[in-house]
């Protein structure tokens, strides 16, 4: 598999071109239609260190990893210790003569940045406080099944400006998607971001950022919520609570868009605050959806920065170069029904939670 990103890492979704981003999710949705990726880290180790704790991050990415014939090698907190025990540069230069990549989900993206440089080997943002780029894939890749396409797509993000909040942004800007941005006052993206955003994007991508959702939601496709408070904002989560309280994403708020309109989160979800169990559990939630695609494209991700065997390159060259394109709705082609029509134990069932 030929592809701009053979032997580069991922550490912001501003690094990817449209083309980058493009040949991910194409590639995703191949492998979720069945196409088979080869061996490409077949003999490679793969590095996880979680300063943070994990669940889909540390599933998907070992079962990606393994399906691609590597090895993950999980490394917690305490064993790492990252700037106490030893310098980042220093776990990074010893793990880079040990293995052939490092997937990192750190407390700082400087470490993040630092831990790169000093490596030769591919380094992937699993999740910092600045961004979280494989969620943003995922959650692009699932505004496309149910919608259709991404230019144009509607997405309506209501939470905290946060890191997650910095992916989709820079993700809209080289897709085309129109993302409206909610939060309260005094949570908005950091300016440098939308700075960036600016950047990326092309003429006639639109983008509008307010602090009441109302307007954003009348023709949305998509809603999109996340935890008020993130790991390492415990203190804050009183104010937080008081702060964000009308955003709440309940069927009230979820009646002002239309019926048609898809509702997502990228978990864990504090139940009863930025979401309600109606709305995460009912008809109109591809929440698990979401939850399922985070294998699928970090498997693209890594198959294309690793490259692939011989004997599947030409069919997935194809997928990445955008013939035919993938599917409009994955689950329908896979036979199974989409989640709004599925049972909770089967949309578990399907998504392998």
């Amino acid at each position: 598999m030929r592809s701009t990103l053979t032997g580069r890492g991922l550490l912001s979704i501003a690094d990817l071109s449209t083309a980058d981003l493009t040949s991910i999710l194409n590639l995703a949705a191949a492998a979720k239609s069945g196409q088979r990726l080869g061996r490409p880290l077949d003999s490679k180790s793969i590095a996880l260190i979680f300063q943070r704790p994990s669940n889909r991050t540390r599933v998907s990415f070992e079962v990606a990893i393994d399906r691609l014939g590597g090895h993950p090698i999980a490394l917690f907190n305490p064993e790492v210790q990252l700037g106490e025990r030893e310098s980042a540069a220093d776990i990074s230069r010893i793990l880079d003569r040990y293995v052939d990549g490092i997937v990192a989900r750190l407390t700082s993206h400087r470490d993040l940045v630092t831990i790169a440089a000093a490596a030769e080997s591919p380094v992937i943002n699993a999740l910092t406080d600045a961004e979280h780029p494989c969620q943003a894939l995922a959650d692009y890749m699932t505004v496309r099944e149910w919608v259709g396409h991404l230019p144009g797509a509607r997405v309506t993000y209501i939470g905290d400006g946060n890191n997650v909040c910095t992916s989709l942004i820079y993700a809209a800007a080289l897709t085309g998607v129109d993302l409206r941005v909610v939060t309260p006052p005094g949570y908005e993206p950091p300016a440098s971001v939308l700075r960036t955003a600016a950047t990326l994007r092309s003429d006639g991508t639109a983008f509008w950022h307010g602090n009441e959702p109302w307007d954003a939601l009348l023709d949305t496709d998509v809603i999109y919520t996340d935890v008020w408070a993130s790991m390492g904002q415990e203190t804050e989560q009183q104010r937080r609570r008081q702060d964000f309280a009308h955003l709440q994403v309940n069927d009230a708020l979820l009646a002002k868009a239309p019926p048609t309109a898809r509702v997502m989160h990228c978990l864990p979800a504090h139940r009863g605050e930025e979401i309600t169990d109606s709305v995460i559990d009912g008809p109109q939630s591809i929440v698990f959806d979401q939850a399922e695609n985070r294998l699928w494209v970090q498997l693209a991700l890594l198959a294309l920065i690793y490259g692939s065997s011989e004997h599947a390159e030409d069919e997935v060259s194809a997928w990445v170069a955008g013939e035919g394109g993938p599917p409009a709705r994955v689950p329908e082609a896979l036979g199974r029904r989409p989640s709004a029509d599925r049972t909770p134990a089967e949309t578990t069932r399907d998504a392998g939670l």
